[in-house]
């Protein structure tokens, strides 16, 4: 297997409209393996003030996308799992990275981990993904 992705494949990720509207940005991909970064804003405060846990979970969800769709194949998640285990820094960046820890047939098992702007680990989550082996790329 190659250990790198595809161009058209990352532009393709890069390109996702909720992660833009969220600020988030691919920064790195691998085969089964991506980081996404983004700039925390006032509108990602919660009522208490503190960044709000689906922003975390968002950002979470795309880097999961984007390491489960990096083959170029269709993936889809099956079911995710959050950990919230500290409250984030409120300025600086968010950043989430995902790893594939074991294919199954055409499951596929992930771990992510959000970081806040101090490297300190603020949430940890688990998913399915389901690899349909249909080309990512295509129309339908």
């Amino acid at each position: 297997m190659e250990n790198r992705v595809g161009e058209e494949t990352r532009e393709y990720i890069a390109k996702d409209r909720y992660a833009s509207s969220l600020g988030a940005e691919l920064t790195d991909i691998r085969p089964g393996w991506a980081m996404v970064s983004m700039k925390l804003r006032e509108e990602h405060l919660n009522f208490m003030g503190m960044i709000h846990g689906g922003v975390m979970f968002s950002l979470a969800d795309v880097a999961f996308g984007a390491a489960a769709n990096s083959f170029g194949s269709r993936a889809m998640a099956l079911s995710v799992g959050i950990d919230f285990l500290a409250a984030p820094k409120t300025v600086g960046d968010m950043t989430a990275e995902v790893e594939l820890v074991q294919r199954a047939g055409k499951m596929g098992f992930y771990r992510m981990k959000v970081t806040d702007a101090e490297g300190v680990i603020v949430a940890q989550c688990h998913g399915w993904a389901y690899h349909t082996g249909k080309p990512l790329l295509s129309k339908g």
